[in-house]
């Protein structure tokens, strides 16, 4: 094991080493925070004694390990939390997506490569700094990998505050970023947490399409956008498909009204780049994705984990959204006799809410 530290001094410096390293290897704020989460555990708790986690049994399960760092990793007594910005394109553009019903909209943070394989080689490679100075150590690092309350660490470690939409806010860079941890047996001393800054804010609540933020930093899963179209495993509840609109990977809605990302960064970061011309596609041209093509074309991405058939679930609400053009109903028609039940049932509901629309006059290309 590692070499005692006892002196506050040498913590301290350590601690300031730690930070700087997290910067060279890219993260664009490191904190420190203790173990100690038991107003997330009440919240968490309160959370899902009302439902709000629908089909998210993970987030009810592992007993106390979510919010009780040392029964996940035992021996832990610090937090290193990390966070990495990801914005791929400014905020306006994303914007003009929304309005365009023929475009598929795709939430900023999976437009590029899958996030958890570069945070975790990067906090490895953070763990091995340390080790390089102090000798080897106790640690274990998570990206989204492990039942771990992040925002609220994060929180605790000063990166943010969370907000009420649930996402974690910083006030010189919004809330566009990826989240990162290590467990650590080292009793470092702890950042303090900010204050919270939403202040009597109502946007995130009122821009909601599918009103799931049913009260400040209250979000009911089983309604928001994000969960209906990754989470969810069956169909989308025929109630909320029209208040999907044309977004058919999670939804960005609250971050992009929030007022503090008007600070918010570009990445720097390469593998965030969009891949695949996933930031421009219409959704015509992703439903024409076969399944070879689909696994191709996520290959490397987060999209991959719903599979094709809830990726084509997704796009056939999107379409019966948008325009009733021939080709969008000639595309649904054709997914009627898909081999799966799930897919044909959402292109007969896209068809026939298109049905009820007079038909959009295509223009002819020159």
């Amino acid at each position: 094991m590692h070499t005692p530290l006892t002196q506050a001094e040498d913590l301290n410096a350590l601690v300031q080493r730690i930070k700087h390293w997290g910067e060279e290897l890219g993260f664009q704020q490191i904190g420190i925070s203790d173990t100690d989460l038991t107003a997330a555990e009440r919240h968490l708790h309160d959370w899902l004694d009302k439902g709000f986690n629908g089909e998210m049994q993970y987030m009810a399960a592992h007993g106390l390990k979510r919010s009780r760092p040392a029964l996940l990793q035992e021996g832990t007594r610090s937090i290193i939390s990390a966070r990495m910005d990801y914005l791929p394109e400014p905020s306006a553009i994303s914007k003009q997506l929304l309005d365009d019903p023929a475009a598929a909209f795709v939430s900023r943070y999976a437009l590029g490569r899958d996030y958890h394989k570069l945070l975790r080689n990067r906090l490895q490679k953070l763990a091995d700094k340390i080790a390089e100075e102090i000798g080897p150590f106790g640690y274990r690092a998570f990206v989204d990998s492990a039942p771990v309350l992040e925002k609220a660490i994060a929180e605790k470690a000063g990166l943010g505050w969370i907000g009420k939409h649930s996402n974690l806010i910083n006030r010189r860079s919004g809330s566009w970023f990826f989240l990162g941890e290590i467990y650590t047996d080292l009793a470092l001393p702890s950042d303090q947490p900010v204050s919270n800054h939403c202040g009597q804010c109502r946007a995130c609540l009122d821009i909601c399409p599918t009103q799931a933020i049913v009260g400040p930093y209250q979000v009911d899963a089983r309604r928001c956008v994000s969960y209906l179209t990754i989470e969810l495993h069956g169909s989308i509840p025929v109630a909320l498909r029209p208040l999907l609109g044309n977004r058919i990977y999670g939804c960005d809605d609250c971050q992009l009204v929030c007022p503090w990302n008007r600070f918010a960064k570009l990445s720097a970061e390469s593998d965030f780049k969009p891949r695949h011309r996933l930031d421009q596609a219409t959704l015509l041209e992703l439903f024409n994705w076969t399944e070879t093509e689909f696994l191709q074309k996520t290959e490397g991405s987060a999209i991959r984990r719903i599979g094709h058939q809830r990726w084509l679930r997704n796009i056939a609400v999107a379409l019966g959204n948008g325009k009733a053009t021939d080709a969008a109903k000639t595309a649904l028609a054709g997914r009627l006799s898909d081999e799966s039940e799930m897919v044909r049932e959402h292109a007969q509901w896209a068809l026939q809410k298109l049905d009820s629309l007079h038909i959009e006059p295509e223009l002819p290309t020159i």
